[in-house]
């Protein structure tokens, strides 16, 4: 399905895109639609449950905290902008999405992205303080600083993906419609234009500077001087404590950051569709889904917030009282 375009005379131009989506057998249709579908459920699980948990437990109302509920919120996000419509083209026949969706769906992506990959700083920040400046932490990162810090990310997040949709969609698209990927992602929907993009991979590669190289640098430097600092730390066990803080937020940096970066910074005529595709499903939906299991399944506190609010926390100090209080009458029963 085209549309015409006077400013592009003698040619047609595209309407909807159609999305190939992953090459594989199609009897794996409904193996691969159930794991996606479960991974998707988990993922709003996961992510839903630690936002409601820093909202409902007080003890969670630090910056730490605040840092990782804004983190599960973009997570639920981006995710909810590609997969639930992957799974439907999955058991579709139609795999079409119309332009202005593509660009819609191009656009929050990015928004969302790049807001979490600046996030991901800020994080680092946090940690830092926390570690080297712990008894000025409270007053440093106060909640008014950590609101002006997420505000910073998001309007970085909604400038930098506007230049990028701008820029991807000035082009014509006159030729082929079948974008070979599972949502309209930047690199994917630059292989159908009409057009030269050699301006627009000077954009990708300048604006993925400052969007994902920029964070990226200012979190390696942060965590240099923050393992400097733990090293002078006496006590092993308050070494230890330290780097475990850190370990969970350096594993989903590395996670999101770095294939991120390999997609949206080499230049369009070096890119493999199938890589790049492998890339974003790691980036999109592996990293939401291990974000949760990385933030709650050695941290005390959210386990500790987990028992309290679904009162299994009470229930089970209830046991461990009553096993104590068996063990001391049998105790004075004995002669």
């Amino acid at each position: 399905m085209r549309r015409s375009d006077r400013g592009w005379p003698n040619q047609s131009f595209v309407a909807e895109f159609i999305l190939l989506g992953f090459s594989f057998n199609p009897r794996t249709t409904p193996l691969l639609f159930s794991a996606f579908l479960m991974t998707y459920l988990l993922i709003i699980l996961g992510n839903g449950l630690i936002t409601i948990l820093i909202c409902l437990d007080s003890r969670l109302h630090t910056p730490m905290y605040f840092f990782i509920g804004i983190l599960s919120i973009l997570d639920l996000g981006y995710t909810t902008t590609t997969v639930p419509q992957m799974l439907a083209h999955l058991v579709s026949q139609k795999k079409t999405i119309s332009f202005a969706r593509c660009v819609a769906q191009m656009y929050i992506f990015l928004v969302l992205g790049i807001t979490e990959s600046w996030l991901f700083a800020i994080m680092s920040i946090d940690r830092y303080m926390a570690i080297c400046h712990p008894l000025r932490y409270k007053v440093i990162m106060s909640p008014w600083l950590c609101g002006i810090m997420v505000i910073f990310c998001g309007l970085w997040g909604v400038i930098s993906a506007l230049v990028y949709t701008v820029f991807a969609m000035r082009l014509p698209y006159c030729g082929s419609n079948k974008i070979n990927h599972f949502f309209c992602e930047v690199p994917a929907v630059l292989k159908l234009a009409c057009a030269d993009t050699s301006v627009n991979d000077r954009v990708d590669f300048i604006l993925g500077f400052s969007v994902i190289l920029v964070p990226l640098s200012l979190i390696l430097f942060i965590y240099v001087n923050i393992f400097i600092a733990i090293l002078r730390i006496r006590s092993a066990q308050g070494r230890l404590k330290a780097f475990s803080t850190c370990a969970s937020h350096i594993t989903v940096v590395t996670m999101f950051c770095v294939p991120a970066m390999v997609m949206y910074m080499k230049p369009g005529s070096e890119a493999s569709l199938e890589e790049d595709k492998k890339l974003a499903l790691f980036y999109n939906v592996i990293s939401a889904f291990l974000n949760p299991i990385i933030y709650s399944l050695r941290n005390k506190d959210i386990q500790r917030a987990f028992l309290k609010v679904t009162g299994w926390g009470r229930a089970f100090q209830g046991r461990i009282a009553g096993e104590q209080r068996n063990k001391t009458h049998d105790g004075q029963s004995m002669p």
